[in-house]
């Protein structure tokens, strides 16, 4: 672990993060978090907290993490999807060798539902980029 600390600490939160400035330059050498300003990922939105100014130096590290989170979520999403295709083929599989009549009449309506919502929007989808 490094013994040094960075200046700003990202607090995630749903849509975002709540931005606090770090310091140890204090006489108890004691970490104080300050608040600085709430960042809401979904519009881009950067709000100084109470009638705090943020400064240059604040704006470059917050942009600076949002960009950096914007790649992380986007990448959890597309691996969000590979996993839910293993999950389908592993569900093909558990359908066909292992599942009980009870389990199958638990969960065949639902997953058919589901497996036809899918298949509806990527076919409309699809059909779209070939008409582009």
């Amino acid at each position: 672990m490094t013994t040094e600390l960075p200046d700003y600490y990202f607090r995630v939160r749903e849509n975002g993060a709540l931005v606090f400035r770090l310091d140890t330059e204090n006489r108890q050498r004691r970490i104080e978090m300050d608040q600085i300003a709430v960042i809401n990922m979904r519009n881009g939105e950067i709000k100084p907290q109470g009638d705090r100014t943020l400064t240059e130096e604040d704006l470059t590290a917050i942009r600076a993490w949002m960009a950096n989170r914007a790649e992380v979520l986007a990448h959890r999403e597309i691996d969000d999807i590979h996993r839910a295709i293993d999950y389908l083929n592993i569900t093909t599989q558990w359908i066909q060798s292992k599942a009980t009549d009870d389990q199958l009449d638990a969960v065949t309506d639902p997953l058919l539902m589901a497996m036809h919502d899918l298949r509806s929007v990527l076919v409309r989808k699809k059909a779209d980029r070939l008409i582009k």
